[in-house]
């Protein structure tokens, strides 16, 4: 068989990643493993603390010194300088924190935003944690073990689910307009096949297995979150964006 032959039947038996996996995991068993092994913030801390880090967003610059200078990377390969800007750093500390943990505490594990612009080819640029109410937002946020944060990332079914448990866990719902349709379509779920027991309903409040009960060491960090704040708010240099701070506050009336 000619070669290029070849390769064209070798393509035809290949499905799509996500049909190969479902032939051999189903939607139930995937959501049992994110059940069993995702750890959620209690409500009482949402409430306490609703965002951490209301200074920072997705793709938001980095200042140093107080935000008084632009925070550079140098490429050593090409002699490049470019402004660094903020990936996920502040939302795997805000969760980290909320959950009473340390960095060196959750090896392996990733943090998910539930709520963000659907796109598994990540072509799309995202709205939603580029807006600073919802980045750091610990409603916003589940920790799972890194290998599963790739079914949140490709599996739509999946991502609902997690902001159906966030709508009916926290009273919440991601009220971006890039996400209109989709805070509807939460609201209305009715598929409860594959949606784990352990998780709360309109007509069922429960705990997801894996909360992390509001403790003294958590209230602790949100107490010196709170009062950073208040310091950058009267001291941090010309670059700390004051004005997006107080309107996140406002938005979340989070009082200091």
């Amino acid at each position: 068989m000619p070669q290029n032959q070849q390769e064209d039947t070798n393509a035809e038996l290949l499905p799509d990643g996500l049909e190969a996996l479902r032939r051999e995991l189903s939607l139930k068993d995937v959501m049992g493993l994110i059940e069993r092994t995702a750890r959620w913030v209690d409500p009482r801390t949402f409430d306490y603390l609703p965002v951490w880090y209301p200074e920072h967003a997705r793709r938001a610059l980095f200042y140093k010194a107080n935000w008084s200078e632009p925070q550079m990377n140098h490429n050593r390969q090409t002699g490049a300088v470019i402004h660094k800007f903020e990936g996920n750093i502040h939302a795997n500390k805000a969760l980290t924190l909320a959950l009473g943990l340390r960095a060196v505490e959750r090896p392996n594990w990733s943090c998910c935003h539930i709520w963000g612009v659907d796109d598994a080819a990540y072509q799309t640029s995202n709205a939603v944690v580029q807006d600073r109410r919802y980045f750091s937002c610990v409603a916003n946020m589940v920790l799972l073990p890194t290998p599963l944060k790739a079914f949140t990332d490709v599996m739509i079914d999946v991502k609902m689910m997690l902001r159906v448990c966030a709508l009916n866990l926290y009273g919440w719902s991601c009220d971006h307009k890039e996400v209109t349709d989709i805070a509807g379509q939460v609201v209305e779920w009715s598929n409860w096949d594959a949606y784990p027991k352990s998780w709360p309903k309109p007509d069922q409040p429960s705990r997801p297995l894996g909360t992390a009960q509001f403790s003294a060491r958590i209230k602790e960090s949100a107490d010196r979150r709170k009062a950073a704040i208040v310091k950058d708010l009267a001291s941090a240099g010309p670059y700390y964006p004051r004005d997006e701070v107080l309107e996140v506050l406002d938005y979340w009336s989070i009082s200091l």
